[in-house]
């Protein structure tokens, strides 16, 4: 496998979602993407080096990875535990967000929000007049006295239950969420229904499409890491009250996308409805696992394959057992042994199994070992004065399928001269990062449980 040097904007994959309808509801809806540190962002840090950004980056995978295990460790205590009061408020512990920014627009007349678009997460939520306690915002906040079609949910009602331990009453029956993140961010607010439009009305001729009655959170209190230029959260997990989940019935629980290398000077794509569904003879499938928590997204990995060198998936029983996996493949693999994520730049793997993964590349690979200076990678080389570097492929071994990681992502240059693996090692939870997902076209389709690969080049994807 050759070695690809990339820009920065190829290897952070963050992605700022900015809406562009390009067909109409009943076929499907799809979304321009673009890296959150793009010149094209509103996040964009001009100032930032390759290196810095990367780092970065790398940081918010380890960041977020922990994110995800308290939130699977919360779930479970809650699933076992009943409460010890009926007026207790305790927030559900939710992922930090998944470093998209997403342009949706609330309200009638439609308000534009620029939020977090994150696959961890499930309650959509904005920063609402008035406001008690918000972090800074460099928009405008969203007014719910100055739409026609925003109401307050009530206590009795079952959009409240779907919310869960996170809801409590106000003195006035009305519904309010609390919601915490992994970083000690949170957001408190009233829950309520409001029209969603996907594109605004001069979005330079695409059709706006609209949704009424979606149930999201009117935040009044939130405080915490999120940044200035975004109002909330937009969230797309498999949970019941995510938009995934809201809107089954007119996207039929299918979204898609397709993320480039954006030095290509194209756009990645995401899709909802028709438009997500992929098909053709190289499509790969594999079953999407129900576990608890509901948000996330499990897949079931059965092995890695380094070269012509095959390595089984030997699931740690105790990890196992702590994070929600349950039954067993033909093959003797536990169901739901890994998450995918859009959110996470890096993959992990299970400690034990990594060092397999590792041991075989070492051999593999002829080249002068290095060491990153942050410390986060395991298998670094030093780059030859010419700057060629190649390892043999690496391909997932999917139940029902094979994924062949993206060349050019696996290795990647996190300093000058010294490229690392992109995939590390983790005692608890294994997750599927979105660099080894590029020029793949993904779609998850929540109502026949699967998750399918196509690849694809996405720079050419419509």
């Amino acid at each position: 496998m050759a070695y690809y040097k990339p820009s920065f904007l190829v290897l952070l994959c963050f992605f700022a979602l900015v809406l562009f309808v390009e067909s109409k509801k009943k076929s499907g809806i799809t979304v321009d993407l673009f890296h959150r540190d793009s010149p094209a962002s509103p996040t964009y840090e001009p100032s930032r080096t390759r290196f810095e950004l990367l780092r970065k980056s790398f940081h918010r995978s380890f960041t977020r990875k922990s994110s995800l295990r308290l939130t699977s460790d919360q779930r479970k205590k809650k699933s076992t535990t009943a409460s010890s009061s009926s007026d207790s408020f305790e927030g559900v512990l939710t992922p930090v967000g998944g470093e998209y920014l997403m342009k949706i627009s609330i309200g009638t007349p439609p308000v534009e929000q620029l939020g977090i678009a994150d696959t961890g997460s499930d309650l959509t939520w904005t920063q609402c007049k008035p406001c008690t306690q918000c972090y800074n915002q460099t928009s405008p906040l969203f007014d719910p006295t100055e739409t026609s079609s925003y109401r307050q949910v009530s206590c009795e009602s079952p959009q409240c239950s779907a919310v869960g331990s996170s809801s409590t009453c106000s003195s006035s029956n009305g519904c309010q969420y609390q919601v915490s993140y992994g970083d000690r961010s949170y957001s408190i607010g009233d829950l309520a229904v409001e029209t969603l439009t996907f594109g605004s009305s001069d979005n330079e001729g695409g059709e706006s499409v609209s949704f009424k009655k979606v149930v999201f959170g009117c935040g009044h209190q939130n405080d915490g890491t999120f940044s200035q230029t975004g109002s909330g959260i937009v969230g797309l997990g498999g949970g019941s009250v995510s938009i995934i989940s809201q809107l089954e019935k007119s996207i039929g629980g299918k979204f898609s996308y397709c993320l480039t290398f954006l030095d290509s000077n194209s756009s990645s794509k995401i899709s909802f409805g028709q438009n997500a569904v992929v098909s053709g003879p190289n499509v790969v499938s594999t079953p999407l696992v129900k576990k608890d928590p509901d948000t996330f997204y499990y897949l079931t990995l059965e092995g890695v394959s380094v070269g012509d060198e095959r390595l089984e998936y030997n699931n740690n029983k105790k990890a196992s057992d702590d994070y929600g996996y349950g039954g067993s493949t033909s093959s003797g693999v536990e169901e739901g042994n890994i998450i995918i994520d859009s959110g996470t730049t890096l993959t992990f793997l299970p400690s034990e199994f990594y060092e397999g993964l590792e041991a075989s590349l070492v051999k593999a690979i002829k080249g002068k070992r290095g060491s990153d200076s942050q410390g986060m990678f395991n298998l670094c080389y030093e780059l030859p004065s010419g700057g060629g570097f190649s390892s043999p492929a690496i391909v997932a071994h999917f139940d029902g399928g094979d994924v062949v990681l993206p060349e050019g992502s696996t290795f990647v240059e996190v300093e000058k001269g010294l490229v690392c693996l992109t995939l590390v090692p983790s005692q608890d939870l294994a997750i599927f990062g979105n660099l080894h997902q590029m020029n793949y076209r993904i779609g998850y389709d929540l109502v026949n449980k699967e998750v399918k690969f196509l690849p694809t080049d996405c720079s050419k994807a419509e």
